[in-house]
């Protein structure tokens, strides 16, 4: 099998992680992705997820006709990376490990899996190599709860199967089940009064949050789900008894009815807590992304396992208590898997790039272009 270029793709990762790509302000990056497309003779659109998303950058769609009967097959990576990201560095070691400068994140998350994709298209289209139909798809803000994946039209899609190029982690591990998270926000409703002069007579909400906190179950509270209160904020000055008191959390389950249970157990204890001293609750929550599970047996799956294999790396399917655009395509009924593409450390500074394991990634890629299974 025709092999992939490894300058040429570490040369497009080194382009894409010194672009500034924060989440709402893909735009540099689309172009990059549009001009390297139709550099290869592919048409791409992109769609108003922008717009809705109050950004600057849609979802880009590309569909590759293929001439072997078998399913088509999606392919995706997302083209926002986290903060600090603003003038991304590529420091290459001699040890074979990229990293930034050490001020912003690398953008190995998810420039490694964009440039894999686009190095397997390459190497199909200057090959001529026969293929089944390949599509594929960059998103805009992964990374802010898969917002642009949530406004893509899947009616679109010929694939009924996908594998996201988006997992920390060395080649060869894919993600096959995921978690349902719900972000949630309780304000607690208390009565102002000053604190030396009339201190009886207010309604102390950081006291009424505060109880909640302690009587909210945090952590990993079974085997599938945990809970977490990150943020709480609240009072005017030491002088008043607080009115108002918020705090925000989430719930994470591998099983999406025991989220939603879970979290309605939250405002309950909430509301509890904040009536033993005359306070009141308001409370909203958000399901962000919804839970999926895939069988080992599934084609996805098993297509998966035979190409790392076939290049001599050993497989390993696992689940992930984080969430991805494959949790929006699973609830458009879309089976895929999520690839790890030598990412390590996402999300900080620290964040680095193994320059072995990425070539991987693209080698990975392009078997899974390739297969005919």
């Amino acid at each position: 099998m025709a092999d992939i270029n490894e300058k040429r793709q570490l040369d497009l990762f080194k382009r894409l992680v010194e672009t500034d790509s924060p989440s709402y302000n893909e735009r540099q990056v689309a172009d990059l992705v549009k001009a390297e497309l139709a550099s290869m003779g592919i048409s791409c659109d992109e769609d108003g997820a922008g717009a809705s998303l109050n950004g600057n950058t849609g979802n880009i769609f590309a569909r590759i006709e293929g001439d072997v009967d078998a399913p088509a097959l999606l392919f995706s990576s997302h083209m926002d990376t986290v903060e600090p990201s603003h003038g991304k560095k590529f420091v290459q070691g001699e040890d074979g490990i990229i990293r930034s400068d050490g001020t912003t994140v690398l953008g190995a998350d998810d420039f490694a899996g964009v440039c894999s994709l686009l190095e397997a298209v390459h190497v199909i289209r200057e090959n001529n190599l026969p293929h089944r139909t390949i599509e594929l798809l960059f998103t805009p803000a992964e990374e802010v709860f898969c917002g642009g994946a949530e406004y893509f039209d899947y009616s679109r899609l010929q694939a009924k199967e996908a594998y996201v190029f988006d997992l920390d982690g060395d080649i060869g591990t894919a993600c096959i089940a995921a978690p349902t998270i719900i972000k949630y926000t309780i304000n607690f409703k208390g009565k102002s009064a000053h604190a030396g002069f009339a201190s009886h007579l207010g309604v102390h909400a950081i006291k009424a949050a505060s109880a909640a906190v302690c009587a909210i179950e945090c952590g990993q509270v079974d085997e599938e789900t945990t809970v977490n209160i990150g943020v709480i904020s609240g009072g005017k000055a030491t002088n008043i008894v607080p009115d108002e008191c918020q705090i925000i959390g989430e719930v994470r389950s591998f099983n999406h009815e025991k989220a939603l249970q879970k979290a309605a157990e939250i405002k309950l204890v909430a509301e509890a807590e904040a009536a033993k001293i005359g306070a009141s609750i308001e409370y909203s929550s958000t399901c962000n992304t919804v839970a999926y599970s895939h069988s080992e047996d599934s084609s996805v799956c098993t297509r998966f396992v035979s190409a790392c294999r076939a290049l001599g790396i050993e497989p390993k399917l696992e689940p992930s208590f984080g969430g991805s655009d494959n949790n929006s395509f699973a609830a458009n009924g879309v089976t895929g898997v999520v690839c790890s593409t030598a990412m390590y450390d996402c999300h900080t500074t620290a964040e680095w790039c193994k320059v072995e394991e990425l070539h991987k990634s693209a080698r990975l890629a392009l078997q899974l272009m390739l297969s005919k299974e």
